[in-house]
């Protein structure tokens, strides 16, 4: 389905009934990620999927999309469709998302689950990668959009996984220049989140790959010490709904039967 936000246009999916779970994709992906755990979850919920802008069906808001503004395309959505109690499921910028929604919409959100991402704002060595990652997709759109891809899964993953390796480029190359330079903008200027995170008092969960190569594995688990964040862990990389399918659905479906 289509929403004209803005002035662009937003594509979202809505299916099943029940509570809503909202899943929001990542950086380079788009909302067919979700093909696979979106049948699980309908069955006793409703859940709705969005193309964030600048990705999947959706189009571009200027050169920078702020978490702020990928927030709003998720309120818009949920406004259209009334829906006004939300638990939601982010994964990597799918997570800053997430949390810039909560901080604004805290009294509609029932839980939240960090996949592979986390509420810390980028590092200055992160915020100088982004601006290198920049430069590099301008002048080398495909080579950047494949190795960002690759880097995403645990290194002896990625031989046993080339197939669904292949899929997720195929879909990652019908990001469009300007969502890929605004995205990269917009995360290295996000704030900080990680004390209204730990300070919420919605159900919450942080799912964390061992060998993710995008985040730090120690700055994850000290931002959960001593707080009442569930985490769930898992042997491999960033992209924990394809290496570890199974596990993850299981335990996507266990948080969301606790909400």
């Amino acid at each position: 389905m289509i929403l004209v936000h803005k002035g662009i246009n937003i594509f979202y999916t809505d299916e099943g009934s029940g509570h809503a779970i909202v899943l929001i994709h990542g950086f380079l992906e788009n909302s067919s990620m979700w093909k696979d755990l979106t049948p699980n979850i309908s069955k006793n919920n409703r859940v709705v999927c969005i193309d964030l802008l600048g990705h999947g069906q959706s189009g571009c808001l200027g050169y920078i999309h702020t978490m702020e503004d990928l927030a709003e395309v998720i309120e818009a959505v949920l406004k259209r469709l009334n829906i006004d109690s939300v638990t939601l499921i982010g994964h990597s910028l799918g997570g800053y998302v997430s949390l810039a929604y909560a901080e604004k919409y805290i009294n509609k959100v029932k839980g939240l689950c960090l996949m592979n991402s986390t509420a810390r704002e980028d590092s200055p060595e992160r915020k100088q990668n982004r601006d290198r990652a920049i430069k590099a997709v301008k002048q080398n759109y495909k080579t950047f959009v494949s190795m960002a891809v690759s880097n995403l899964f645990a290194l002896d993953n990625r031989e046993k996984l080339s197939a669904e390796i292949t899929k997720v480029k195929e879909e990652a190359l019908k990001t469009p220049l300007q969502g890929i330079i605004a995205t990269l903008e917009g995360m290295r200027i996000r704030k900080d989140r990680t004390a209204f995170f730990k300070e919420a008092s919605f159900k919450k969960l942080l799912i964390i790959g061992k060998k993710d190569s995008v985040l730090n594995y120690e700055s994850l688990i000290e931002d959960t010490r001593n707080t009442d964040i569930e985490v769930i862990e898992f042997s491999d990389g960033h992209m924990s709904h394809i290496e570890n399918k199974e596990e993850f659905t299981y335990n996507i479906l266990q948080f969301i039967e606790k909400i």
